[in-house]
């Protein structure tokens, strides 16, 4: 089954409702017991369909007058595998159910922390779809 319009399924607005702005200052509050310690602000982009996977990422966005610096987000993944306000179990389902039936997820992964720029650091998000399910990629 063909996933049509699949950028539709996963814009700007849908991924913020996933994925709350909110949810980086519950992150930095726990971490630290004040969000307004947050270096960035974190949010979900769809970056495209490859074969047979999704792929996103967490965009961390530097805070205003704020330093995005290397030594804090490249630690990153193995704490957002664990963290429950992160829920990336969470995530993936509420991205699954998006695709309404028409693929599974399988498996997902992270990436490393790529440094895009000084104000964007990213994490990638990789989300394996299950080819039993019928589906094939556009």
């Amino acid at each position: 089954m063909l996933i049509e319009n699949i950028d539709q399924l996963f814009t700007e607005r849908q991924l913020n409702k996933l994925f709350p702005a909110e949810r980086a200052d519950a992150f930095f509050d726990a971490l630290y017991g004040d969000a307004a310690e947050g270096a960035y602000d974190i949010a979900v982009s769809f970056q495209g369909l490859k074969k047979d996977a999704l792929e996103f990422r967490f965009d961390l966005h530097r805070r205003p007058g704020k330093c995005l610096a290397c030594n804090l987000t490249y630690g990153l993944p193995q704490v957002f595998l664990r963290h429950p306000i992160i829920n990336i179990e969470g995530l993936v389902h509420g991205i699954e159910n998006r695709l309404a039936g028409k693929a599974t997820c399988s498996r997902w992964e992270l990436g490393e922390t790529k440094e895009i720029s000084s104000d964007l650091h990213v994490v990638p998000l990789t989300i394996f779809l299950d080819r039993t399910t019928g589906f094939t990629p556009d």
